[in-house]
């Protein structure tokens, strides 16, 4: 597929679409703005070809109902100050009124769509909204890597529809990293998994021991795999259903001579809250009680350890709960051991990215993901059906 700087944009409308989709708290305001400054290069590339830069996103999940908590109305005034001019907020992504607005616009200037899940047609990928997307447009950059996953009307049926195609700058650095990362890598490959349940990156995991030389599993999962070796873990998470498949991984990882690391201690209270009582016991050692809710001191200092002859790192999911201050400091120690490897480092998932912005150390980071669920399916193998309808627009 092509990108934005290999198609001619210039003087033309382009349809931008990016992933506005940022948190907000409970007065609308945006609390963390990353995915919008991770679409400037492709913004401002567009508009120093002097092109009509028309951009679209989703908000949250409004199911095809216009949800006024999830306008993008914020977003336009944070974009505004980045871009340093004007960005002009339409009330909705489609329409007569739209059109009008997108025909007075004079080359260099910006709007902002509404929130594109207003309308049902979006998320069931329908031919019909696709299309009156497509009549705002001569040029369609897709930019938006975190929703590549989804086949949506804005980032796949709308290639159907549109003469020119192509990816943005944000698009173009997930793929790159991700193939030095995995596609490849620089040796030894170290994955670090974390996160809560197995059964979310069972394939994840399955992939991954085919193809690194270090395995890290933390965060609640890591329970169900030490069940798998027969430890009693107390009242932790633990899928007793995904016991077995544990038990194979962990075999394919030793039939493949993949170093596979547990771990050894971990921070345990009799419940997750921040003011209850807590201590560090071995993982052989948790009460009956009690749930293990971050990696120990021990095992934080293993993991850095195994760390230390990595030429490249890639990791998906927090090591516990650190969202509370008792049970954070594992995380905490993994991203400040991740940042300072002497490694190609990549970062992916919105829980880890929160912890690496919190800990300070994003800009030693090499790459930072904008994708949770479309890094992990990248991780997995799977085809992205965003990417996919580029491939094939660029075919025909």
């Amino acid at each position: 597929m092509r990108y934005i700087n290999e198609v001619d944009i210039r003087d033309k409308r382009v349809l931008i679409r990016v992933d506005f989709n940022v948190p907000l708290d409970e007065y609308g305001n945006i609390t963390d703005d990353t995915r919008i400054r991770a679409h400037l290069p492709t913004i401002n590339y567009a508009l120093d070809e002097n092109a009509k830069i028309i951009i679209a996103s989703h908000m949250g999940r409004p199911k095809g109902k216009r949800v006024e908590k999830l306008s993008l109305r914020p977003v336009a005034k944070r974009l505004s100050r980045y871009l340093h001019k004007d960005v002009a907020f339409l009330d909705d992504c489609i329409g007569d009124d739209v059109e009008r607005a997108i025909n007075n616009m004079q080359g260099g200037d910006v709007v902002l769509l509404e929130n594109l899940r207003y309308h049902i047609g979006e998320e069931k990928n329908d031919p019909e909204f696709a299309s009156k997307l497509a009549r705002l447009c001569d040029v369609y950059i897709d930019d938006a890597f975190a929703v590549s996953h989804r086949k949506a009307a804005s980032n796949v049926a709308i290639t159907e529809y549109v003469k020119t195609c192509a990816a943005g700058f944000l698009m173009r650095n997930e793929l790159e990293y991700f193939n030095r990362a995995m596609g490849n890598p620089v040796r030894p490959l170290v994955a670090i998994i974390g996160g809560a349940k197995v059964s979310d990156k069972i394939g994840v995991l399955e992939k991954l021991v085919e193809k690194v030389d270090k395995l890290i599993v933390g965060g609640g999962m890591a329970f169900t795999f030490l069940k798998a070796l027969n430890n009693d873990v107390g009242n932790s998470i633990c899928e007793m259903e995904m016991v077995p498949i544990a038990k194979e991984i962990m075999e394919k990882a030793k039939a493949r001579n993949v170093k596979f690391y547990l771990p050894v201690d971990c921070v345990v209270a009799e419940r997750a809250a921040a003011d209850a009582e807590y201590k560090i016991c071995p993982v052989q050692e948790i009460p009956q009680s009690w749930m293990g809710l971050d990696i120990g001191p021990a095992s934080t200092s293993l993991f850095a350890e195994a760390l230390q002859n990595a030429k490249t790192i890639v990791w998906n999911g927090p090591m516990g709960m650190f969202e509370l201050d008792p049970f954070s400091r594992g995380t905490f120690a993994m991203v400040t051991a991740v940042a300072n490897a002497h490694a190609l480092t990549i970062v992916g998932g919105g829980d880890t990215d929160v912890a690496v912005h919190r800990a300070g150390e994003s800009f030693k980071i090499s790459y930072i993901s904008t994708g949770g669920g479309a890094f992990l399916e990248l991780l997995e193998g799977k085809t992205m059906p965003a990417i996919e309808a580029l491939e094939k627009h660029e075919g025909k």
